[in-house]
């Protein structure tokens, strides 16, 4: 067994601890805030501020892990361009504090980042994609790349879009606001020509935990295989819960909290079909997974079923 150490209690954090945990690892939860999200539960949890260095130091000495995975924020990247300095402290000082503290340690470090590193051009970027982020979010998350890359058995795994019910979270993610409402019949506005490639959050958890156990450094990228656009996707949302499209309503994203994100969120790789550890392991496509999600809450009714297949058909021809 191994014992990972887990930066972070959120979201993805609670997927990754959930799914390491159900492989035999013996995962522990660090954190500012105790954790509270269903996944999280029976995990333990260490207080600790990444931004103090004699914090991480006593956690990593408590637990003395043979591995670590960072999946903590801020993650609210509008919050983050608002307050740059404040996001750099926790990742990148934080970055700096782990890399220092697992020191003449032979552990294995896996950092979760963002698309956000890249300045949106580019309709999908791979891992030999030049970075100029698009924030501050971004600036700083791929600072603290730099920072676990230059510690040594280090591999940061760059996510899309993430997505699933996140009913218990701070900011329910992009899907969940969509298809409780939508599923409500009230009417959502969102961001035009913003693409994402999105990818369910079982796949980040997967893919983590794969790469983990790995022997790879280095960059690999994890987006879905579909591009959509934030409208496209709101829309098939709809679709599938048997609601108007209509609900959706397009609106410049530089009126809505998306503004300080690159117009292009996308993400492919170059390296996963060569990883022998990522076979089987395949992204979800984004329209099954909308209907396999929703049917799972709402029941698997043939009005459900009819409606996500007849939005795939019409929303597929318009991918650019």
């Amino acid at each position: 067994m191994t014992r990972v150490l887990l930066f972070g209690s959120g979201y993805i954090a609670g997927h990754v601890g959930a799914r390491l945990t159900r492989l035999g690892h013996g995962v522990v939860l660090g954190s500012r805030r105790r954790p509270r999200t269903p996944e999280t539960r029976g995990l333990r949890w260490l207080p600790v501020d990444v931004a103090d260095p004699r914090e991480v130091r006593t956690v990593v000495d408590a637990v003395r892990p043979d591995a670590v995975v960072a999946a903590h924020g801020p993650s609210d990247i509008t919050r983050c361009e608002a307050d740059p300095a404040g996001a750099a402290a926790v990742h990148v000082a934080g970055a700096r504090h782990v890399v220092a503290a697992l020191a003449g340690r032979a552990a294995r470090m896996v950092l979760i980042s963002t698309d956000n590193v890249f300045p949106g051009h580019a309709d999908s970027c791979a891992e030999s994609a030049p970075t100029s982020p698009a924030n501050a979010y971004g600036r700083a998350k791929l600072a603290a790349e730099a920072a676990y890359l230059a510690g040594g058995d280090a591999l940061v795994l760059r996510v899309s879009l993430v997505y699933g019910w996140d009913r218990a979270g701070l900011r329910p993610n992009f899907f969940t606001t969509c298809a409780e409402r939508l599923g409500a019949g009230e009417p959502v506005a969102v961001p035009d020509e913003h693409w994402n490639t999105p990818v369910l959050i079982d796949d980040v958890a997967a893919w983590t935990a794969a790469l983990l156990d790995s022997p790879h450094t280095g960059v690999v990228h994890l987006g879905g295989p579909r591009r959509l656009s934030r409208v496209q996707w709101a829309r098939h949302i709809a679709a599938v819960h048997g609601v108007d499209p209509a609900l959706v309503t397009a609106v410049p994203q530089r009126d809505t909290g998306y503004a300080c994100r690159p117009r292009n969120a996308c993400l492919h790789s170059e390296r996963a079909a060569h990883l022998p550890e990522l076979h089987g392991l395949d992204p979800v496509d984004v329209f099954a997974a909308d209907a396999a999600l929703i049917a799972a809450v709402v029941g698997p009714t043939g009005s459900i079923a009819s409606a996500a297949l007849d939005a795939s058909a019409a929303l597929g021809r318009d991918q650019p």
